[in-house]
């Protein structure tokens, strides 16, 4: 975006990339995180600290969760609580890779109504979460939206497409 009228040229910030460090503690276990900030212990055997792929499902699940707050604020109908369970099927053979995740966003609030929560969850998934559009395609994701207690429809979520 530029501001020609006022004779400069805005332009957007560009973000440096992200950058972590996972340091061997021994065992399966690493101690990750950004250099100089907050940490989080991961472990392989998921005895000391969550897996590797359980962190994926967390990141996928509190990416989501961020946009869904976020929108649902906009909204002037802000979520009161918001829990993101979720539910990973991986393959039997190396590479383990997930082939289908079920999100369920139990979402309290008054004033909410389902189809806005749907949509910001629908939102989330096709165009604001990082986690959700770095998943390989052929993933299926499904999710559902518990609103104030009452149960939603399973949908198949689209992933954000380049």
């Amino acid at each position: 975006m530029s501001d020609i009228s006022q004779g400069t040229i805005n332009t957007p910030a560009i973000k440096p990339p992200s950058r972590v460090r996972a340091t061997w503690t021994g065992e399966h276990r690493f101690e990750t995180g950004r250099t100089n900030g907050p940490s989080a212990l991961m472990d392989g055997s998921g005895k000391a600290g969550q897996t590797p792929p359980d962190a994926l499902l967390n990141a996928l699940a509190s990416c989501s969760g961020v946009d869904v707050v976020d929108i649902l604020g906009k909204r002037r109908t802000p979520a009161e609580r918001l829990v993101v369970d979720v539910e990973g099927r991986r393959r039997e053979e190396p590479p383990r890779r997930f082939e289908h995740i079920t999100l369920t966003f139990r979402i309290d609030g008054a004033g909410i109504d389902r189809v806005h929560a749907e949509r910001a969850v629908q939102l989330a998934f096709e165009k604001y979460c990082s986690v959700a559009a770095s998943l390989a395609p052929d993933i299926i994701v499904e999710t559902v939206v518990v609103l104030n207690g009452e149960d939603g429809r399973v949908v198949r979520q689209k992933t954000f497409v380049a």
